[in-house]
């Protein structure tokens, strides 16, 4: 059983068994489809879980599970990725899951979502995107026509070691690095509102759509008329697991 491999406690998920446990120190979860992929697949929130789950949930139902670990409040950094590559590890080895995962990125969580595709493309079958933050100056920043998070900006200075000035000049960002995104190859899926005023689709979604479709790269693009950055996700799953699910048996 899965918790005799990573301890913890088990509880309930919409019917499915999820196991919450610590992993180096962080919160961590593994919830478990009924029937399995034949390869052990697995989807991977990379910031949220629980919220606005209909695609998870959908995907349980696939046969896909889904994993999360905390880090939170390192805005994508390097040394985020570097918890979800140990975390990635120990899924491969330990747990015995697929090589590659889907990666779903909610808002900030498009930050790593994306920065892990970067540094680690071969771990990554596909991306599902909603409403993400592809640029640090948009959010928490808000340094163009969205609202920022001024707590969350002077956090985020600090954890890349940046100041006002320099962050104007930083090339760090997922939005500073599409067409190198799009050149992996990596099936998209991309939901959005076009009235986010948190994390406005101009400054972040829009440009990754700009770049793959130039590119001619596999991009799911849904928006969603009048929609604000919440609610995320759609009312009904089906199109984004539809993707993910024929991208991932490619």
């Amino acid at each position: 059983m899965l918790k005799d491999i990573i301890g913890g406690s088990v509880r309930d998920y919409h019917g499915f068994a999820l196991t919450e446990f610590e992993f180096e120190g962080a919160y961590a979860l593994i919830a478990e489809p009924a029937d399995p992929t034949p390869e052990r697949r697995f989807i991977w929130r990379s910031e949220f879980p629980e919220a606005f789950d209909a695609v998870d949930v959908e995907m349980l139902r696939r046969g896909y599970y889904l994993v999360y670990v905390q880090a939170s409040n390192m805005f994508g950094c390097p040394e985020s990725i570097k918890i979800m590559k140990n975390f990635y590890d120990f899924l491969i080895e330990k747990v015995g899951l697929y090589k590659k995962t889907i990666i779903f990125g909610f808002s900030r969580g498009g930050l790593y979502a994306v920065n892990f595709a970067l540094t680690y493309p071969e771990c990554v079958d596909a991306l599902y995107l909603d409403a993400p933050v592809l640029d640090l100056k948009s959010w928490p920043g808000g340094l163009g026509v969205g609202k920022g998070n001024a707590s969350n900006w002077e956090k985020c200075l600090k954890i890349y070691d940046l100041d006002r000035s320099s962050a104007l000049s930083f090339r760090g960002n997922p939005s500073d690095r599409l067409e190198e995104l799009a050149a992996l190859n990596i099936p998209t899926a991309l939901v959005a509102g076009d009235s986010d005023e948190t994390v406005p689709y101009a400054e972040n979604g829009a440009l990754l759509e700009e770049v793959y479709k130039k590119m001619e790269k596999k991009l799911l693009c849904i928006i969603k008329p009048g929609c604000d950055h919440h609610p995320h996700s759609l009312d009904d799953p089906t199109p984004v697991a539809d993707f993910l699910v024929e991208s991932s048996s490619i």
